[in-house]
């Protein structure tokens, strides 16, 4: 079972962002500081961009979701790879009252991204409340540091950062212009290895 990815949410925010206010003022030919404040707002939106349309986690960050009942086959697929750590998981049964999984139940495999059940373990048998019975909490990303970043993920995110500093307002309307999409160099920088290990 693959936990669903919209109902995952970021619990605890990267530190930092993959890439520099400097080596984004760089990548747009700015060098002044009047706009340093946008351009971070900037680098922050495409980051968050980025890691939806990729569906991957940059730097380290906490993520909780849920799922609905235990799968039947023992494992739950964690989204936003790659998987550092699985904090805790825990569950309400259908009194209200909420238990923490020991994690001598189940086994987390960080290569690709998944929790298991222990061999000679089961899930709890207690009944679940109807609804978002089952949270699990877990760290992705490629590391704390920007440096453990695939160069794919940065560059994607300057290219937008420079998309949205040069057009600052939704829709631009010209005579005689159409406007498009932006580029294909995003989308193929983002789709490379789109939320898979």
């Amino acid at each position: 079972m693959k936990l669903p990815a919209e109902t995952v949410k970021v619990t605890t925010a990267p530190a930092l962002e993959p890439v520099t206010l400097t080596e984004t003022k760089l990548h747009l030919r700015v060098d002044h500081s009047t706009e340093d404040d946008l351009i971070t707002r900037l680098i922050a939106a495409a980051r968050r961009y980025c890691e939806q349309v990729s569906q991957r986690a940059f730097v380290n960050q906490s993520l909780t979701g849920g799922i609905d009942y235990w799968p039947y086959d023992g494992v739950i697929r964690l989204p936003y790879p790659p998987l550092s750590s699985v904090t805790s998981i825990k569950y309400t049964d259908s009194a209200g009252t909420e238990h923490t999984l020991a994690n001598t139940v189940y086994g987390v495999d960080t290569k690709i991204g998944l929790i298991y059940l222990r061999q000679d373990q089961q899930w709890p048998s207690a009944t679940l409340r109807s609804y978002d019975p089952i949270t699990i909490v877990w760290v992705a990303g490629y590391g704390a540091a920007a440096a453990a970043v695939p160069d794919i993920y940065k560059q994607a995110i300057m290219l937008l950062v420079g998309h949205l500093y040069e057009n600052r307002e939704a829709v631009v309307a010209q005579q005689g212009i159409t406007m498009g999409t932006l580029p294909l160099a995003l989308d193929a920088l983002l789709m490379v290895d789109r939320g898979y290990y």
